[in-house]
């Protein structure tokens, strides 16, 4: 990583420069991370989709105020942050249907002791799903993309004590949804 974040400061100067190859370089080494980020937090691939290409077109547009070019990724993912939000913004109305809780809670019963990584997948998406969309992001921002928690409070404009407050606070609650029936601390078994 420490290589890559040279290089990605090598290239930087000459994107500014107005070096399409070097810019579409830096596109290629983050425009996965971007999209996997993006789609964890919209769910959807066709948002994602678009959304990353709107952040990378920002991100060029923009690339003169980037003003520590080893500070590139955290910079991109507060772009893609950004435009996450601000689709949720425009789409609030459309969101305000929420998602049945019978269905989740069969659906956490369904899973609960599957020993299959297909169904553990499907289990922790399910999971983030649930997570309130600050602490979806964190996790997603943490575990998934990699960052420390001092990007991650830049990418987020929050302090560090919030960001680690969702992190541990979304981990406690994935913990509790993915534990097995019989260990959760229940204390009625499921009929049978």
């Amino acid at each position: 990583m420490i290589f890559r974040a040279i290089e990605d400061a090598d290239l930087i100067p000459k994107a500014r420069r107005g070096d399409v190859e070097a810019y579409n370089l830096l596109i290629s080494r983050w425009e996965k991370r971007v999209y996997n980020y993006l789609l964890r937090i919209t769910g959807n691939r066709e948002d994602a989709l678009d959304l990353s290409q709107d952040v990378f077109l920002k991100a060029y547009q923009n690339l003169r105020k980037l003003e520590d070019p080893a500070r590139f990724a955290a910079w991109l993912f507060r772009i893609a942050h950004n435009e996450a939000y601000s689709l949720f913004r425009k789409r609030k109305p459309e969101a305000a249907s929420a998602a049945d809780p019978a269905t989740a809670d069969r659906a956490i019963a369904d899973r609960a002791g599957s020993a299959f990584p297909i169904e553990l997948g499907i289990a922790v998406r399910g999971a983030l799903d649930r997570l309130g969309p600050e602490q979806r992001e964190a996790i997603v921002l943490k575990i998934y993309q990699g960052f420390k928690f001092e990007e991650m409070a830049e990418i987020l404009s929050c302090p560090v004590s919030t960001v680690k407050s969702r992190v541990y606070a979304a981990l406690e609650i994935l913990k509790r949804d993915l534990a097995p029936l019989g260990t959760r601390g229940d204390n009625e078994l499921p009929a049978i």
